[in-house]
């Protein structure tokens, strides 16, 4: 099965092909644990569904949603172009691409947002994204912590969302993660409404 697969429903949210073409090539480059692990270790900052195997992709399907539904309520979404959209939406599915590391390690890597920006970058040349869509995607992944910057030993790692789009992401990922806002899903990871 390749990857893409399991975001078939989340893909259909994006209506421009060339973006749409280029979250498939980069979702098929995840590393297989994302699709299998959980969302945090301990499970602290996440819901039960983002817990166990599977979570990490319930979490990111979440956040997508999330996001797809707010932007489907013209308060919110008319103050957004579709390429916009599109483009904050592939920024959900892929901001937690390599939570783990290129190379599976047992916790979160601080930086993930970092390594994931970084490797869009490295994949630029395979993507139909402009720099400028690409950058806007690659600023909504890096900043997608909000104010959770700094790393274990108290070092200043991320950047803070500083436009309406980082600002918009980070709100979806955060509300994901919340505890008290539990979503359904089906036992094939989809969600179930």
């Amino acid at each position: 099965m390749q990857n893409e697969e399991y975001f078939m429903k989340e893909l259909s949210y994006i209506k421009d092909k060339r973006i749409k073409n280029s979250a498939i090539y980069m979702i098929n480059k995840l590393p297989d644990y994302f699709f299998m692990v959980a969302a945090a270790s301990t499970g602290k900052y996440h819901p039960p569904y983002a817990s166990g195997e599977g979570g990490l992709l319930r979490h990111t399907k979440a956040a997508v949603r999330i996001g797809y539904e707010l932007l489907s309520d013209p308060s919110i979404g008319d103050k957004y172009t579709d390429n916009e959209k599109d483009l904050m939406l592939v920024s959900l599915m892929l901001h937690d691409g390599l939570k783990l590391g290129r190379e599976e390690s047992r916790y979160t890597k601080f930086d993930h947002p970092i390594l994931m920006a970084d490797y869009i970058e490295e994949e630029k040349d395979n993507l139909e994204l402009s720099d400028i869509e690409r950058k806007l995607v690659m600023d909504c992944i890096k900043t997608h912590m909000g104010p959770w910057t700094t790393d274990y030993d108290g070092n200043d790692v991320l950047e803070k969302p500083k436009t309406k789009y980082q600002n918009f992401v980070h709100m979806c990922d955060y509300l994901a993660s919340r505890k008290c806002i539990l979503i359904p899903f089906d036992e094939n990871d989809n969600i179930s409404v």
